[in-house]
Protein backbone atom coordinates (compact mmCIF):
# COMPACT_ATOMS: atom_id res chain seq x y z
CA UNK A 1 0.00 0.00 0.00
CA UNK A 2 2.77 2.52 0.85
CA UNK A 3 3.80 2.74 -3.19
CA UNK A 4 0.24 3.73 -3.62
CA UNK A 5 0.37 6.27 -1.32
CA UNK A 6 3.76 7.22 -2.43
CA UNK A 7 2.28 7.39 -6.46
CA UNK A 8 -0.67 9.60 -5.27
CA UNK A 9 1.40 11.86 -3.28
CA UNK A 10 4.13 12.21 -6.49
CA UNK A 11 0.62 12.39 -8.73
CA UNK A 12 -0.86 15.23 -6.90
CA UNK A 13 2.42 17.01 -6.51
CA UNK A 14 3.48 17.24 -10.29
CA UNK A 15 -0.15 17.84 -10.77
CA UNK A 16 0.38 21.26 -9.23
CA UNK A 17 3.50 22.04 -10.47
CA UNK A 18 2.19 20.91 -13.86
CA UNK A 19 -1.16 23.60 -13.79
CA UNK A 20 1.28 26.57 -12.58
CA UNK A 21 3.88 25.80 -15.07
CA UNK A 22 1.22 25.82 -17.77
CA UNK A 23 -0.71 28.83 -16.01
CA UNK A 24 2.59 30.53 -16.42
CA UNK A 25 4.09 29.29 -19.53
CA UNK A 26 0.57 31.22 -21.32
CA UNK A 27 0.65 34.04 -19.50
CA UNK A 28 4.88 34.62 -20.46
CA UNK A 29 3.80 33.56 -23.89
CA UNK A 30 1.50 36.32 -24.59
CA UNK A 31 3.88 38.97 -22.37
CA UNK A 32 6.74 37.51 -25.19
CA UNK A 33 4.25 38.07 -27.93
CA UNK A 34 3.14 41.50 -26.90
CA UNK A 35 6.61 42.96 -26.43
CA UNK A 36 7.92 41.20 -29.63
CA UNK A 37 4.84 42.74 -31.79
CA UNK A 38 5.77 46.18 -29.71
CA UNK A 39 9.40 45.68 -30.97
CA UNK A 40 8.87 45.03 -34.00
CA UNK A 41 6.90 48.41 -34.63
CA UNK A 42 9.72 50.37 -32.93
CA UNK A 43 12.96 48.82 -34.23
CA UNK A 44 11.73 46.37 -36.89
CA UNK A 45 13.07 43.21 -34.63
CA UNK A 46 11.70 40.07 -35.40
CA UNK A 47 13.91 37.71 -33.26
CA UNK A 48 15.39 37.66 -29.95
CA UNK A 49 17.88 35.18 -28.23
CA UNK A 50 16.75 33.70 -24.72
CA UNK A 51 19.95 33.80 -22.52
CA UNK A 52 20.75 32.00 -19.18
CA UNK A 53 21.37 34.61 -16.45
CA UNK A 54 25.30 33.47 -17.07
CA UNK A 55 24.65 34.75 -20.65
CA UNK A 56 23.99 31.06 -22.04
CA UNK A 57 21.96 31.23 -25.08
CA UNK A 58 19.31 28.57 -24.52
CA UNK A 59 16.74 29.43 -27.80
CA UNK A 60 15.64 31.74 -30.23
CA UNK A 61 12.26 33.57 -30.49
CA UNK A 62 11.22 34.69 -33.76
CA UNK A 63 7.95 36.34 -34.86
CA UNK A 64 6.13 34.22 -38.06
CA UNK A 65 3.42 35.34 -40.15
CA UNK A 66 0.75 32.71 -40.83
CA UNK A 67 0.18 32.23 -44.48
CA UNK A 68 -2.83 33.89 -46.28
CA UNK A 69 -5.14 30.86 -47.09
CA UNK A 70 -8.28 30.78 -48.65
CA UNK A 71 -11.55 29.29 -46.88
CA UNK A 72 -14.80 28.99 -47.53
CA UNK A 73 -16.74 31.14 -45.03
CA UNK A 74 -20.77 31.05 -46.08
CA UNK A 75 -20.96 27.36 -47.97
CA UNK A 76 -24.05 28.55 -49.65
CA UNK A 77 -23.11 31.75 -51.92
CA UNK A 78 -20.13 29.83 -52.65
CA UNK A 79 -22.09 26.82 -53.81
CA UNK A 80 -24.51 29.38 -55.72
CA UNK A 81 -21.34 31.15 -57.32
CA UNK A 82 -20.05 27.50 -58.47
CA UNK A 83 -23.19 27.05 -60.02
CA UNK A 84 -23.41 29.69 -62.01
CA UNK A 85 -19.96 29.97 -63.35
CA UNK A 86 -19.11 25.98 -63.27
CA UNK A 87 -21.77 24.22 -63.52
CA UNK A 88 -20.18 21.02 -64.76
CA UNK A 89 -18.55 21.28 -60.62
CA UNK A 90 -21.61 20.52 -59.17
CA UNK A 91 -22.05 16.88 -58.31
CA UNK A 92 -25.86 16.00 -57.69
CA UNK A 93 -27.00 12.84 -55.47
CA UNK A 94 -29.61 11.25 -53.33
CA UNK A 95 -28.86 11.51 -50.16
CA UNK A 96 -30.17 8.72 -47.90
CA UNK A 97 -29.78 8.62 -43.98
CA UNK A 98 -30.75 7.50 -40.75
CA UNK A 99 -33.26 9.89 -38.99
CA UNK A 100 -30.55 11.00 -36.14
CA UNK A 101 -33.75 10.63 -33.25
CA UNK A 102 -34.27 7.14 -34.73
CA UNK A 103 -30.25 6.29 -34.29
CA UNK A 104 -30.24 7.72 -30.91
CA UNK A 105 -33.29 5.54 -29.75
CA UNK A 106 -31.65 1.98 -30.74
CA UNK A 107 -28.23 2.89 -29.71
CA UNK A 108 -29.42 4.02 -26.31
CA UNK A 109 -31.29 0.59 -26.14
CA UNK A 110 -28.17 -1.20 -27.18
CA UNK A 111 -26.68 0.13 -25.16
CA UNK A 112 -28.52 -0.15 -22.23
CA UNK A 113 -28.59 -4.16 -22.65
CA UNK A 114 -24.83 -4.21 -23.64
CA UNK A 115 -25.30 -5.94 -26.61
CA UNK A 116 -26.21 -5.26 -30.91
CA UNK A 117 -29.40 -6.14 -30.77
CA UNK A 118 -32.80 -4.77 -30.63
CA UNK A 119 -36.59 -5.93 -30.64
CA UNK A 120 -38.82 -4.70 -32.57
CA UNK A 121 -41.48 -4.07 -30.39
CA UNK A 122 -43.91 -4.30 -33.04
CA UNK A 123 -43.75 -7.61 -34.03
CA UNK A 124 -41.40 -9.21 -31.56
CA UNK A 125 -38.51 -9.87 -33.74
CA UNK A 126 -35.13 -9.70 -32.63
CA UNK A 127 -32.38 -7.64 -35.05
CA UNK A 128 -28.78 -8.42 -34.59
CA UNK A 129 -27.64 -5.01 -36.04
CA UNK A 130 -25.06 -4.99 -37.85
CA UNK A 131 -21.90 -2.36 -38.29
CA UNK A 132 -22.57 -1.63 -34.57
CA UNK A 133 -20.43 -2.97 -31.42
CA UNK A 134 -20.79 -2.29 -27.84
CA UNK A 135 -17.89 -1.48 -26.21
CA UNK A 136 -15.97 0.75 -24.00
CA UNK A 137 -15.50 4.21 -25.26
CA UNK A 138 -12.80 5.55 -22.74
CA UNK A 139 -9.92 3.31 -21.00
CA UNK A 140 -10.60 3.16 -17.05
CA UNK A 141 -8.64 6.39 -15.68
CA UNK A 142 -9.02 8.39 -12.30
CA UNK A 143 -9.29 11.69 -10.96
CA UNK A 144 -7.26 13.48 -8.60
CA UNK A 145 -8.97 16.91 -6.51
CA UNK A 146 -7.03 18.78 -4.41
CA UNK A 147 -7.38 19.44 -0.95
CA UNK A 148 -8.38 23.45 -0.73
CA UNK A 149 -5.16 24.23 0.83
CA UNK A 150 -3.63 21.39 -1.55
CA UNK A 151 -1.62 23.12 -3.60
CA UNK A 152 -0.37 25.67 -1.46
CA UNK A 153 0.84 23.31 0.78
CA UNK A 154 2.97 21.90 -1.34
CA UNK A 155 4.43 25.05 -2.67
CA UNK A 156 5.26 25.85 0.41
CA UNK A 157 6.76 22.49 1.21
CA UNK A 158 8.59 22.54 -2.80
CA UNK A 159 10.01 26.29 -1.51
CA UNK A 160 10.68 25.19 1.59
CA UNK A 161 13.06 22.47 0.48
CA UNK A 162 11.52 19.39 2.18
CA UNK A 163 9.70 18.23 -0.78
CA UNK A 164 11.60 16.03 -3.42
CA UNK A 165 10.14 15.21 -6.76
CA UNK A 166 11.96 13.66 -9.74
CA UNK A 167 12.90 15.64 -12.38
CA UNK A 168 12.39 19.20 -10.86
CA UNK A 169 15.14 20.57 -8.87
CA UNK A 170 14.21 24.75 -8.49
CA UNK A 171 11.30 25.84 -6.31
CA UNK A 172 8.76 26.52 -8.08
CA UNK A 173 5.53 28.91 -6.75
CA UNK A 174 1.93 27.11 -6.62
CA UNK A 175 -1.37 28.46 -5.71
CA UNK A 176 -3.47 31.48 -6.04
CA UNK A 177 -1.12 33.31 -3.70
CA UNK A 178 2.02 32.80 -5.31
CA UNK A 179 4.05 35.29 -6.61
CA UNK A 180 5.01 35.17 -10.39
Amino acid sequence: MSNLLELAREEATLKALADAVTDRLKQVRAETQAALDTAEEQTGTRQVAAKLDDGTPIATISLTDPKPEAKVTDAEAFQAWVMEAYPDEIARRFVAEVRPAFADKVLAEMTAAGVARVVDTATGEMHDVPGVEVKATRSRNHSLRFKPTGRDDIARAWQAGRLVVPGFSAPLAVGAGAES
